[in-house]
Parts: C-alpha cells; sequence; structure tokens
C-alpha cells in the first residue's frame, strides 16, 4: 500500500491532503507529479525512520524527476539518510552531486563541512594528527563556501574557522 494511504495521524492526513490539491493544481507533465508523489512520500518514510523504504522512494523519483533543483533536494535527503546510518562516503558524495545540480545549497556544503570535521575529529583520537588535519581543511573549505552563501548561517562554524586559524573573511552581525 503506497504511504500515502496509509497517514496515521491529522498532520500527515492534511499534509497529503494539500501535497494532492497542488499536484493536482500544477500545469506540469505526469512524469514531475510521478516524482513529486514519489518523493512525497520518500519524506514521509524519513520523517518516520523508514530509511529503505525512503531511499526506495527518492530513488524512482530521481528516475522521473527532470528538475535539476529538484533533483538536488532529492539526492540532499538521500545524503541524509546515509550520513545518519553511518555511511559517510556515500553521503558526501549524494550531498556532491546535489552542489552540482545547485550549487547555492548551502546545507550540503554545511552537511559535507560536518562530515569531514568528524572524521578529524576521529583521526585525531586515533593519534593521526596529519589526517585530522586534512579533513579540517576540507572541512574548512566547504564551511567557507556554505558562508558566503548564508552568511548569517552557521554561526558554530564561524567561531571554529576563527578560533583555528582557517577563517580568511570576517563576518560580523
Amino acid at each position: 500500500m503506497p504511504r500515502t494511504q496509509r497517514n496515521d495521524n491529522f498532520i500527515d492526513k492534511t499534509f497529503t491532503v494539500m501535497a494532492d490539491i497542488i499536484l493536482k493544481a500544477l500545469p506540469t507533465n505526469q512524469k514531475a507529479k510521478e516524482a513529486f508523489a514519489y518523493y512525497r512520500d520518500g519524506m514521509s518514510a524519513q520523517g518516520d525512520g523508514e530509511y529503505a523504504e525512503a531511499l526506495d522512494n527518492y530513488e524512482e523519483a530521481l528516475k522521473l524527476e527532470e528538475d535539476a533543483n529538484d533533483r538536488s533536494y532529492i539526492l540532499y535527503n538521500m545524503g541524509l539518510i546515509h550520513a545518519s546510518n553511518g555511511n559517510l562516503e556515500k553521503a558526501i558524495s549524494l550531498y556532491q552531486e546535489s552542489i552540482e545540480l545547485n550549487p547555492r545549497m548551502p546545507q550540503a556544503l554545511n552537511n559535507i563541512a560536518v562530515l569531514y570535521h568528524y572524521q578529524g575529529e576521529q583521526a585525531k583520537e586515533a593519534g593521526e594528527e596529519e589526517k585530522a588535519e586534512a579533513f579540517y581543511d576540507k572541512a574548512a573549505e566547504y564551511w567557507k563556501q556554505a558562508i558566503r552563501i548564508a552568511p548569517n548561517n552557521y554561526l558554530e562554524a564561524q567561531n571554529w574557522l576563527r578560533v583555528t586559524g582557517r577563517s580568511e573573511m570576517d563576518v560580523f552581525f
């Protein structure tokens, strides 16, 4: 049974009704509407922690979706799932694909930076200082890109960049 027929609560039911109304009113082709339905079901499954189902829906949405911006969000959400499951390399790859399609996606840039920083922390704990510094440098590059796009966001990253001497920009609020 499709996820849209299994709505368990008022919020899910309301979202589904509104999404269906928007979907019917949109002046798009049937393929784009089907892609959106899979994307919507993927987001619902992801919200419920049903990651395998969400990934299946996102894969189907990717097969149908032609709009680069929409594809970037599908890939981004797939990256979130892989990151939460500990598959960091796959998550980074998906985030990078989403950025290729939508270069002004600071949340994907930030998530890549977070994953590189995490890997740096792990390397540091293992006593691999050079490897840690390489990961930190990668994290810094992605955070700088995200901050250029969204200068009022990522304040913790901005502070980390300043404290570690990796910031080449001054951002004041």
